[in-house]
């Protein structure tokens, strides 16, 4: 068979899946915290037809003869590139003016990270993200702004994560919020509303949920950023550059696919040579 036929069909694959990712980026175009994703693309192999000669005294050298044999799939990057910023003005949406994640943790103890800070204040005073999950603070607790039977008069959230509550009888102070900083944020796993879990290739010092708690900072330290009350960081995804990216693909998948058409109408010539 004509090796341009698998060619052709390498390259559907890999460009049905670049379209893939350019969908899911254009579907959380407006997500709280979400990060865009690209693929890269990397030569399958290629056959050697004529290996390379060096020069000798009677004549030059040679260069090795090859043919490739399609694409593949190199990579699929997560980019952690800031999010705009939209102005809500509530008190418990926060954004990180820099790098860093939010610590939340399930029902059974297992923590996540995530950049979307839409958080509020459950029956139980708990920070909670919209899924429930409650927040973290520096000291490893999730956050409980007191006793559920006192009234709260007002509370406001620093740019350190300090949460001052008025009560009737005075102010207290909470927190302060967690935040972690990650060597490598884009070997961070997604697992689906807005959070990540941690990999081997994405921090040396965080490989797991346990590990998380050791690595705990104040916002504005050890390079994480300050927080920024009633605002919250959307999607980093640009709908002009995903449109672009998506004519490319298109195209490239219409010549993918005429590539199996002319393979497909050479091999026909070459059956009809029976006749």
């Amino acid at each position: 068979m004509l090796r341009s036929l698998y060619s052709g069909v390498s390259g559907l694959r890999s460009f049905q899946t670049k379209l893939d990712v350019i969908g899911d980026n254009i579907a959380n175009v407006n997500t709280v915290g979400f990060k865009g994703s690209r693929v890269m693309f990397q030569d399958v192999l290629s056959q050697t037809v004529a290996g390379a000669t060096g020069p000798a005294d009677d004549r030059g050298g040679t260069n090795p003869r090859q043919i490739g044999l399609g694409t593949t799939i190199g990579s699929i990057d997560v980019l952690h590139t800031p999010g705009s910023w939209m102005t809500t003005n509530v008190p418990t949406d926060l954004a990180i003016e820099g790098e860093g994640f939010f610590v939340v943790e399930d029902q059974t103890g297992q923590r996540f990270l995530t950049r979307a800070g839409n958080f509020y204040i459950d029956a139980d005073r708990n920070l909670v993200t919209s899924g429930g999950l409650r927040v973290v603070g520096t000291d490893g607790n999730t956050i409980q702004l007191g006793n559920p039977n006192i009234d709260i008069e007002s509370f406001e959230i620093g740019r350190d994560g300090t949460i001052t509550v008025t009560f009737a009888d005075g102010e207290e102070e909470f927190g302060p919020i967690a935040l972690v900083k990650i060597d490598n944020p884009s070997g961070l796993q997604k697992v689906g509303n807005s959070l990540y879990s941690p990999t081997p290739n994405a921090d040396s010092d965080i490989t797991d949920s346990d590990s998380i708690l050791e690595n705990l900072s104040t916002p504005g330290e050890d390079g994480t950023g300050q927080l920024i009350t009633g605002v919250l960081e959307m999607s980093n995804v640009d709908l002009a550059a995903e449109f672009t990216e998506m004519i490319v693909a298109q195209r490239a998948f219409q010549a993918n696919s005429r590539i199996i058409t002319t393979s497909d109408e050479v091999l026909q010539e070459l059956v009809n040579l029976k006749r």
